[in-house]
């Protein structure tokens, strides 16, 4: 806590901080904010991690995992296109995953919640800094975050190749048909393009240089229309979060045998 000491002239107040980290007058719970993050985030990475390394158990027809999608080696099990051949030895995810995590890592939400909750970079307004000094993005390794822009034009392909896995999940072994795990793979990837489009880039690269929107109406409508989803843009990081990993986990006891598709039609 901080400690207040009354000065005796003047009856000033001088309040002392205290270099414990955390440390505030604050007496609300502010860290109950920061804790559900922290074990959400901590929950995806060590799932994500384990799935993306295990090469095993991420397809079965017609359902890909997303975390595998698109499969590019000639050892997937569900090759999208083989553009690499089978000296590819090591998880055939490692080829794709890093474009959506490393637009994960650099969103601008995705930086508020975890510079909060993991490096309590604040945790919280009037709170103490964890970090002696702070140098915000100028300085190595944050100043990689201006990247994101560009990560949001790799993972635009992504993006269309999981919906090109919501066809591919109407297309069973016996004919078109649907099942809950047609479902789950079309939440995937409807989150996953409102994420992507509800994105601050995006906003910028449909409005952003532009003096007068009057002169520029298809601009204006675009801006418009991702300027309205913008503002739930925390929402839409979440439910894409949760949907990848649900998408991924009815795959993979599926594929255990611990579940059985539930066939709508």
């Amino acid at each position: 806590m901080l400690r207040r000491i009354l000065g005796e002239e003047r009856g000033a107040v001088t309040v002392i901080p205290s270099p414990h980290p955390g440390a505030t007058l604050r007496r609300d719970a502010w860290i109950r904010e920061i804790l559900p993050i922290l074990l959400g985030l901590g929950i995806f990475v060590i799932y994500a991690t384990w799935r993306a390394f295990m090469n095993a158990h991420y397809y079965v027809a017609p359902y890909i995992s997303p975390f595998y999608s698109p499969c590019l080696a000639a050892t997937c099990e569900h090759p999208l296109a083989t553009v690499f051949g089978p000296w590819w030895r090591l998880t055939p995810s490692l080829l794709v995953v890093w474009v959506p995590l490393g637009f994960r890592l650099s969103c601008y939400y995705a930086r508020k919640i975890y510079y909060r909750s993991v490096f309590w970079a604040p945790p919280a307004c009037a709170v103490r800094d964890r970090p002696a000094s702070y140098t915000g993005e100028a300085a190595f390794p944050w100043v990689l975050q201006n990247v994101h822009r560009y990560f949001w034009y790799l993972v635009l392909p992504i993006v269309v190749v999981h919906w090109y896995d919501v066809v591919l999940a109407f297309r069973f072994p016996d004919g078109w048909g649907m099942g809950l795990g047609t479902l789950i793979i079309v939440a995937d990837a409807t989150f996953l393009s409102l994420y992507t489009f509800s994105c601050h880039a995006c906003r910028h690269i449909c409005g952003g240089h532009v003096n007068m929107f009057s002169r520029a109406p298809v601009r204006r409508r675009l801006w418009e229309w991702v300027s309205r989803i913008n503002i739930t843009h925390g929402m839409w990081f979440w439910l894409a979060l949760g949907t990848i990993v649900l998408a991924d986990l009815y795959i993979y006891l599926m594929s255990l045998g611990t579940l059985a598709d539930l066939r709508i039609f």
